[in-house]
C-alpha cells in the first residue's frame, strides 16, 4: 500500500498530521507513506519514523499555478494506491488527480466534486479535535477511532541533537528552561514579554537557564525579554530566534528541561517531544488544538469574550493575555518538574 499524503502548511497541523500516520501504518502494516509540503516541513517529516519521505511542494499557500501542479501531478503519476488530502481547498485536490491516484480521500471542501473519489462530510460534533479530522481519512467513513488516541512523537538524532548545540555554544550545565513568546498567527496569541521576562528571572534565580525559540519574526520580542533582565541574569538567556533553522530549533528543544509556550507551532513541536509544556492560550481555545502529551499544563483566563480566534483583538485591550499573570505559570512550571521528564 503506497500513499500520497498532501500535507497541511503550519508547522503545528503537520506536527498534529503524525497521528493520521500512525492510523495507516495501523490500519496497513508496512504502508509506504510520502508527504507532499513545503519544503519547510521536512526537518519535522524526516523526524517522524512512520513517513518514508518527504516530497517538495513548490508552491506557497493560495498560489494556484495550474501548469506547475499538472506537471506535479503527472510526475507522480502510477506511483500510489491512495492519496489523503489534508486541505480543504480546491486548489490541494489537484495534484491527486492529475497523477490518476486511484483514490483520492478528503473531506468536502471548496467544489471538489470530480477530483476527490472518496469524498467524506465532516460532522464537527463528532470530530471536534483537528486530530480526530485526521485520524478519520484513513479508516472507511463512520469507523471507530482507535482508543487511545496516538500522539505525535518526534524523533531525535543525538549526533544531529550535539552538532546544534556545538553550533551555538549551549551546554546543559543546567536544566532548560524553553520559551516561545511568539505566534505567527497574530497578536492575539502572544502573552506579553514582562510576562515572559518575569517567568525567565524567577527561572534563572532559581539555577536554571532560558533558551528563546521562534522564527526570525520573533527575534525582536526574544531581545526584548532579555532586555527586561537585570545583568547578570541577562547572560543567562540565549536567544535563538531567527538563528536556528527548524531542525535545529527541534533538536535543540528536545534538551529542554520546560517548556512555556503560546499557542503556536512550537508548542505542537515540544508536546511531540514530550517536555513539560505550560501552554499559554488567550484568543484561542484547547478545545480544537490541544498539546498532545502527557506532562502538559494549560493556563488561560477563559473570559467572557474569548475564545475568539481573531489575529488581533477586536476590544483593542488584549486582556485575555495581558492579565494573565505570571504567577500561575510558574506554578504550573513548579507542579510539572516536580516529577521531571528526563532529556535523553
Amino acid at each position: 500500500m503506497k500513499i500520497l499524503i498532501v500535507g497541511p502548511s503550519w508547522v503545528g497541523d503537520m506536527v498534529m498530521a503524525q497521528t493520521l500516520f500512525q492510523c495507516l501504518q495501523q490500519r496497513h502494516p508496512g504502508c509506504e507513506i510520502d508527504v507532499l509540503a513545503p519544503e519547510w516541513s521536512r526537518p519535522i517529516l524526516e523526524r517522524m519514523p512512520e513517513v518514508r519521505q518527504a516530497l517538495n511542494f513548490p508552491l506557497g499557500h493560495g498560489v494556484l499555478e495550474l501548469a506547475t501542479r499538472r506537471k506535479i501531478g503527472k510526475s507522480l503519476a502510477g506511483q500510489y494506491d491512495q492519496a489523503i488530502l489534508l486541505p480543504n481547498s480546491l486548489k490541494s485536490a489537484l495534484v491527486p488527480f492529475f497523477a490518476g491516484i486511484p483514490t483520492r480521500t478528503g473531506w468536502k471542501g471548496e467544489l471538489r466534486y470530480g477530483l476527490l473519489n472518496d469524498i467524506r462530510t465532516l460532522d464537527k460534533e463528532r470530530y471536534p479535535l483537528m486530530i480526530e479530522r485526521f485520524m478519520a481519512l484513513a479508516f472507511e467513513p463512520g469507523a471507530e477511532l482507535p482508543q487511545p488516541y496516538p500522539r505525535p512523537a518526534l524523533q531525535i538524532n543525538a549526533q544531529s541533537r550535539d552538532a546544534a548545540l556545538s553550533k551555538f555554544g549551549l551546554s546543559l550545565d543546567r536544566p532548560v528552561l524553553a520559551l516561545c513568546p511568539g505566534a505567527e498567527f497574530g497578536e492575539a496569541k502572544r502573552w506579553p514579554s514582562e510576562h515572559y521576562a518575569k517567568v525567565a528571572e524567577l527561572k534563572i534565580r532559581a539555577g536554571w537557564q532560558v533558551w528563546l525559540f521562534g522564527s526570525k519574526n520573533d527575534h525582536a520580542v526574544g531581545e526584548d525579554i532579555r532586555g527586561r533582565l537585570i545583568p547578570g541574569l541577562r547572560e543567562e538567556a540565549s536567544n535563538l530566534a531567527g538563528d536556528t533553522s527548524l531542525a535545529e530549533a527541534i533538536d535543540l528543544m528536545s534538551c529542554a528541561g520546560a517548556v512555556v509556550s503560546n499557542d503556536s507551532g512550537l508548542m505542537h513541536v515540544a508536546a511531540a517531544l514530550n517536555r513539560p509544556l505550560v501552554a499559554v492560550y488567550g484568543s484561542t481555545s484547547p478545545g480544537f488544538t490541544p498539546p498532545l502529551a502527557e506532562h502538559v499544563e494549560i493556563v488561560r483566563l477563559g473570559l467572557e469574550c474569548s475564545p475568539c480566534f481573531d489575529r488581533t483583538c477586536r476590544f483593542g485591550h488584549y486582556n485575555c493575555l495581558g492579565q494573565l499573570k505570571p504567577r500561575p505559570v510558574i506554578e504550573a512550571l513548579d507542579r510539572l518538574v516536580s516529577d521531571p521528564v528526563e532529556v535523553e
